[in-house]
């Protein structure tokens, strides 16, 4: 029973540019072997500089996902200042951290990737089920699609890619995934991060 219930599956990438942030997913929600629902959103903005894809458990990373938008927002009303990505990723490893702690007969098995703009200028994070942290120059990817997409971004990633292009290379990187991944279809939903502005967008496959 419990097999059954972590068997999760999802495709999310995270891709630094020239110009900002690109994060991305698809919209499939696995229970087992069932497709439980094909209309998952799975990118959320957290602030208005800092985004997030999540993957795992359904219930976890909604549960999650509203209690860091909800510190973020206090934290900043306390010190009056805009979060850094860092310190967004630190308070939401110390959630994953205990998250996954905790003493349950269904463990709860998250994992996110982490974009945003700051004073330092753009970063990606994976932040991984146990609560640790890796900052990428580059790209990340999670998931079972994850193998497929990344042979997609290491042939075709470029140093100084702009969000049009690195856009084009996440729908292309996804569809890749659907294609051979059971978990992962239904669309996909991209999230970009600019100087100006955090702004997200439905793809029909």
């Amino acid at each position: 029973m419990t097999q059954e219930i972590l068997k999760t599956g999802t495709t999310t990438v995270a891709i630094k540019c020239k110009d900002g942030i690109v994060l991305a997913a698809d919209k499939r929600a696995t229970a087992g072997n069932i497709i439980a629902s094909s209309n998952i959103l799975k990118t959320y903005p957290i602030t208005d500089k800092i985004g997030m894809t999540v993957a795992g458990s359904v219930s976890d990373v909604q549960l999650i996902t509203k209690y860091i938008k909800a510190q973020l927002k206090l934290k900043k009303l306390q010190t009056r200042r805009d979060i850094s990505v860092k310190e967004a990723v630190n308070l939401l490893s110390g959630i994953v951290y205990s998250n996954i702690r905790s003493l349950s007969t269904m463990p709860g098995i998250t994992h996110f990737l982490i974009g945003g703009k700051d004073k330092e200028g753009f970063h990606i994070y994976d932040l991984y089920p146990d609560g640790s942290i890796g900052e990428e120059e580059k790209f990340i990817s999670s998931g079972s699609g994850s193998p497929m997409v990344y042979g997609v971004l290491e042939t075709n990633y470029k140093k100084e890619i702009k969000i049009k292009d690195a856009k084009e290379l996440v729908i292309k990187a996804i569809k890749a995934a659907m294609k051979r991944d059971s978990a992962s279809g239904d669309g996909i939903d991209i999230l970009t991060i600019t100087d100006s502005e955090i702004k997200t967008e439905a793809i029909s496959i």
